[in-house]
């Protein structure tokens, strides 16, 4: 079922340039807003507990601004290594860091979606993609810091930049979800949605 004439009115809670891309890819109209909410999360949640909890936060920070048949949408993306968190970098030198936990292991990237619609109940679905990285040396580490300065991605990387073409040696599950936005699975909701509103 293609949506483009569905009146649906979409709303990406991101500013991400990353996803905003990956939703423009899906062929539909939306509008992109910026949400503030509060990214803690209780210290007892591990893995995707982590996403889908901080997305329901974003989705219940812009509700009271929804309109009748607008749908928001909230992600969230966190990087799992070694039964620990990678968020995103807060100097260059967290960064390497973060790249020397993924070097020469397997780690997962897990990335929650929330949709959010007036009087439907919060739906969050999340993904999981295990992305595995030969040993990295540590000149590599400092160039593609220095370079591409990945302090706003969870877990110091982005997929689709230097890194991912040189040191990612197998991925198991969705490439977009590795880039914060599992496509497959928000247009499967979407579609559902859609015949709400028909």
């Amino acid at each position: 079922m293609i949506m483009s004439n569905s009146q649906l009115q979409i709303i990406l809670g991101s500013q991400s340039p990353r996803r905003r891309e990956l939703m423009a890819g899906l062929g539909l109209p939306f509008t992109s807003v910026s949400i503030d909410a509060d990214e803690s999360y209780p210290e007892n949640l591990k893995a995707e507990e982590i996403p889908i909890y901080i997305s329901r936060v974003k989705a219940h920070a812009y509700e009271s601004k929804l309109l009748p048949s607008q749908l928001l949408i909230t992600a969230d993306t966190i990087v799992w290594c070694n039964n620990k968190m990678l968020g995103k970098p807060h100097s260059e030198e967290e960064a390497c860091e973060m790249l020397r936990q993924l070097s020469g292991r397997t780690h997962q990237v897990f990335t929650a979606v929330t949709f959010l619609m007036q009087g439907q109940s919060m739906k969050t679905i999340v993904d999981a993609t295990e992305v595995t990285f030969r040993t990295l040396a540590e000149e590599e580490i400092l160039h593609y810091v220095k370079e591409y300065r990945p302090l706003d991605k969870a877990g110091a990387y982005g997929v689709q930049e230097w890194i991912g073409y040189a040191a990612c040696t197998h991925l198991n599950g969705s490439y977009f979800n590795v880039m914060g936005f599992p496509t497959h699975l928000v247009y499967e909701q979407l579609q559902k949605f859609t015949a709400l509103v028909q």
